[in-house]
């Protein structure tokens, strides 16, 4: 007999999920206020489940079929009977959690991009979602802010990959355009090989500076945003950011090694985030005029 989840019980599990697996969701949800946090471990327990699915399980026909399963929010699940409650409350778009099914049943069948067009047409699913659900259960639910996230939501993808390209080669996976790769004399087997050259260096700067062109075209939306959510969106455009500095900095010998932003960079991060939040919003005099020409409307206070 299948086990019935009462919420209460559904909620801790989730908060559990979300505070005691390898990434360090906490230290993000500490930003933000606290009367939020139940609501982002609902949401991140959808996401590590779905991502689990698609990647822990070994065998691409079972992966798609769970992923299948997950798309339909079984109701006996614990995460669906916390999730519920958060879609309901906090008007969540469901658009957002298919295209994430989306991306991960893409990954079990799609291993190697052609060109950027189809590179960003995967950031659509896989990335571009988790920043509009990150809106909307802070109470903002305009289009303009939301095409803003994109940009930066798409460059933190970008970037993601460009620190990973080692780790996806063991997957089997090239996430860097074949037709970029070719354009600077390098194979897909010369990267499946890890074979690092002067023309996968150049090959790599362009695709690291194509990503933070995005991170650029996503920055206006800090200054739009309430004091914590603008902080910790800044964070993690920062923290992206970062990584690309740290691909430059290896001279982007990204088949060699994985670059790492250690612990006490970390801190730096946040610190000097911090700072630089503080002064702006001292000069500003508060969300909608920070370096930014844009002055959406703040959404109501819940």
């Amino acid at each position: 007999m299948e086990r019935r989840w009462g919420l209460e019980e559904s909620l801790a599990y989730t908060r559990w999920l979300s505070t005691h697996h390898y990434e360090n969701f906490h230290v993000v949800s500490f930003l933000l206020p606290k009367e939020l946090h139940q609501d982002f471990y609902n949401v991140y327990a959808f996401c590590r489940w779905a991502d689990d699915l698609g990647d822990e399980i070994g065998d691409t026909r079972e992966s798609l079929r769970l992923l299948n399963w997950w798309r339909g929010m079984p109701a006996g699940n614990p995460v669906f009977v916390a999730l519920k409650r958060t879609i309901e409350a906090r008007g969540l778009p469901l658009d957002c959690f298919s295209n994430l099914i989306t991306a991960f049943e893409h990954d079990q069948v799609v291993t190697r991009y052609a060109n950027w067009d189809e590179v960003l047409a995967y950031c659509v699913n896989s990335a571009n979602p988790v920043g509009r659900l990150v809106l909307a259960l802070c109470g903002y639910h305009d289009e303009e802010r939301a095409r803003l996230s994109d940009y930066t939501c798409t460059g933190l993808q970008l970037a993601n990959f460009w620190q990973d390209v080692r780790v996806d080669v063991g997957k089997d996976r090239i996430y860097l355009p074949l037709d970029l790769l070719a354009r600077h004399g390098v194979s897909e087997a010369d990267v499946m090989g890890l074979r690092h050259s002067a023309g996968f260096a150049a090959a790599m700067r362009e695709a690291v500076n194509y990503a933070r062109g995005y991170f650029e075209r996503g920055l206006p939306l800090i200054a739009t945003l309430d004091a914590r959510l603008s902080l910790d969106i800044e964070l993690f455009s920062r923290g992206g950011l970062a990584i690309l500095k740290k691909v430059e900095q290896a001279e982007y010998r990204v088949l060699d090694a994985r670059p790492k932003i250690g612990k006490g960079e970390r801190v730096w991060l946040l610190f000097s985030t911090i700072l630089r939040w503080s002064k702006n919003r001292i000069v500003s005099g508060g969300p909608g005029r920070v370096g930014s020409n844009y002055d959406l409307q703040k959404p109501p206070r819940t």
